[in-house]
């Protein structure tokens, strides 16, 4: 079989080659299709319609249109040419599941995922496991600090998932079968609904295997929202329903410096019957009217419960012997309820305003227990063991965010954008008998944008920016009782850039650097062989990125992105086999060094379609002290098909050169690492009609 590397080439030259010579059936030479520059938007940022360059921020949007030339159908295949991004797949949450990085931290809960406007995992984690990618219009990708709409929710970046509309047309059906014995089945429709009122239903089942012993998902999903729109007024409503089941992979037990080689590639050590199984269902509804005059007043509500019940284990002692492993089953419940109300103004006078104020409501139950059993390191069975039956341990949380922003953006020159926000946050958390914790703070931003040269769609701009924000830590349910609530996160970060447009739009180019210092970040340790969490002091993340887009003649993009980030401990004591070791100037774990990508497609609306690209992620370290060193590694993706008015067939193939290497730590098993998943293939057919 040819390499990653040399099928990634084939295809880049030959999918060149055919937009350079497409010829019509008469033989006649086809006069170039224009490149013409595709409108972007984006709403994450100020709730306002707005063209990323037009923002004082590090902000890209990744339209529908390109995900389908991608093949892209996770959240890792989604944002693999994104800026600054790494996305590593799988991980504690299970196969089905993502860890993302941004700005060089790891962290699953650092980021946050909004879809369609409400926050999708409330007050605690990212549900990144339940979310489908089916009849996306776009996703936007903003790095650093979440803006004051969402209050204290995200530290280093936010990902909203925006879906087609309630009104699109479009109707779809679409199947998949891969490695792995994986396959999928897909349909995205209109359906009838009362009045003047637009319905859409999007649902799909997806079953996906892995090389890995014993380990596979499959998911049944469900996307309804309607809608109805008149004049100056809209409502809507939307409900998503997600069934998940789990089959996990192990992590594999770092010994030293190096993974050991006790343990073979893809063994699994979990016991048997092992599930990571959860039911989730959202509901939401909001409206928007015109209020004092040409105002516009916009509110949003949802309601999401989800039920988990989980069995697993991980290995706690790297020999053949008795008991090496510790388990645990718990069940977990989690309702939150999110409400915002907010009035946007108009430009006016060279202003405009927005107030707002929202709530975000979480409880969390969660009842287990644990236990000892005993697993062979070759993972060669899955091991029995004595689960137990009567839950004698708990972790609960309450929380509740309430709060107050208000933002405003000043053009005193058509030149000259100057923007600012303010939010009063209140913050709320209570873990029973008598162990709770209460936070009223500030946090807000300030940011500007000069126009150095504009000529119609081009222009050369500047941008600056300093957030302030805070987040109450991390709570992961975990069994070890630890008890207490940990210090707020907090951060100050600053930013500036440039943001280029030129040839007529057809080519985008931003470079940015940042610097953030941390307090208090959330670190994953080990209590007792279950995961806890601690504070870790003063941490400093800082660097710079680059992105260049570029839209070819023939209907082809291409993209390219480099990062450079030093994430380090700047003033952090941790405990190492009894020692207090000061973790000051280390790097912080499994942060690269240096990530970059580069990507091409071809998708005319007719006609050989066709995408290839490249991932970089540089080198790491395994554990704080930087004892562990892991080199830099490259993924290769790629696929071909052709299209027709009414049909799609695809060929994608992921991981081709079959790359194995690190990409994410656990914080439930004791240094231990997800690697990437094996080398797979995908074919697909959509019908159009």
């Amino acid at each position: 079989m040819l390499s990653g590397r040399r099928l990634l080439v084939g295809i880049v030259a030959g999918m060149l080659s055919l937009a350079a010579s497409a010829e019509p059936a008469d033989g006649q030479a086809l006069p170039p299709k224009p490149a013409v520059p595709i409108a972007t938007i984006e709403v994450v940022a100020t709730r306002t319609p707005e063209a990323p360059h037009d923002v004082p921020l590090s902000i890209e949007v990744i339209s529908g249109a390109d995900l389908r030339a991608r093949g892209a159908t996770s959240l890792k295949d989604a944002l693999a040419l994104a800026a600054g991004v790494a996305i590593a797949p799988g991980g504690d949450n299970g196969p089905a599941s993502a860890v993302p990085e941004f700005w060089g931290l790891r962290e699953f809960d650092a980021f946050l995922l909004v879809v369609d406007g409400i926050p999708w995992g409330g007050a605690f984690n990212p549900a990144v496991a339940t979310l489908s990618l089916r009849d996306v219009e776009r996703i936007e990708v903003l790095r650093g600090p979440a803006p004051v709409t969402y209050g204290a929710t995200s530290f280093v970046g936010v990902v909203h998932v925006v879906h087609n509309a309630a009104a699109a047309s479009a109707r779809y059906l679409a199947a998949t079968g891969g490695s792995f014995g994986s396959g999928s089945l897909a349909a995205d429709v209109s359906v009838p609904f009362v009045g003047a009122w637009k319905s859409r239903l999007s649902a799909d089942f997806d079953k996906q295997g892995f090389a890995d012993d014993r380990t596979s998902f499959s998911r049944g999903h469900a996307l309804w929202r309607a809608a109805h729109v008149e004049n100056d007024s809209k409502t809507w409503i939307t409900a998503d329903l997600s069934m998940l089941r789990q089959d996990p992979a192990s992590p594999q037990p770092r010994d030293g410096a190096t993974l050991s080689a006790s343990v073979p590639l893809d063994a699994n050590h979990n016991p048997a019957g092992a599930h990571l199984d959860e039911d989730r269902l959202m509901i939401a509804g909001g409206w928007e009217r015109a209020v004092m005059g040409d105002a516009t007043w916009g509110t949003n509500a949802s309601f999401t419960h989800s039920s988990q019940r989980i069995l697993r284990g991980f290995l706690v002692d790297i020999s053949n012997t008795a008991n090496n492993a510790s388990g645990y089953r718990e069940n977990i419940g989690v309702n939150d309820l999110y409400a915002d109300t907010h009035i946007i103004w108009p430009a006016k006078s060279d202003w405009r305003f927005m107030t707002g104020v929202d709530a975000l409501f979480a409880n969390g139950n969660a009842e287990g227990a644990t236990f000892n059993y005993t697993a062979l390191l070759n993972g060669s069975t899955a091991p029995s063991a004595s689960v137990p039956s009567i839950f004698d341990k708990d972790a609960k949380d309450q929380r509740l965010f309430l709060g107050a922003y208000g933002s405003a953006e000043w053009r005193p020159d058509p030149r000259l954008t100057v923007s600012g926000g303010l939010r009063l946050n209140e913050t709320s958390e209570s873990r029973g008998a008598g162990v709770s914790a209460t936070n009223t703070r500030l946090s807000g931003s300030l940011g500007l944008m000069y126009a150095i040269w504009e000529a119609g769609p081009n222009h050369v701009r500047v941008f600056a920016n300093a957030r302030d924000t805070f987040k109450p830590a991390a709570f992961d349910f975990s069994l070890a009782g630890s008890g207490g609530v940990l210090k707020p996160e907090t951060s100050r970060s600053y930013e500036g850039g440039l943001k280029f447009r030129g040839f007529d739009g057809t080519v985008d180019f931003e470079a940015s650097a940042f610097k953030m210092d941390f307090e208090n970040l959330v670190t994953a340790t080990v209590v007792n062989n279950l995961p806890a969490l601690i504070n870790s002091g003063h941490t400093r993340f800082q660097g710079f990125e680059l992105a260049l887009n570029v839209r070819l003649e023939h209907a082809m993009f291409a993209r390219a992105s480099y990062s450079s980030h030093d994430a380090k401990f700047v003033d952090f004591v941790q405990v190492f086999d009894g020692v207090p070791t000061q973790l000051g100037g280390k790097r912080v774990e499994m942060s690269a060094k240096q990530l970059w990508s580069a990507g091409i497609s071809l998708s005319p609306d007719e006609g050989f379609i066709a995408s290839a690209s490249v991932n970089y992620t540089g080198d790491r370290f395994m554990n704080m002290r930087n004892t562990a060193p892991l080199a830099g590694f490259s993924s290769y993706d790629a696929g071909i098909g052709y299209r027709t008015g009414r049909w799609e067939f695809r060929l994608d193939g992921h991981n081709l050169g079959d790359s194995r290497d690190v990409v994410s730590e656990s914080e439930f098993g004791d240094a231990q690492y997800y690697r990437m998943p094996a080398r797979s293939i995908r074919t697909s057919v959509v019908l159009k009609f």
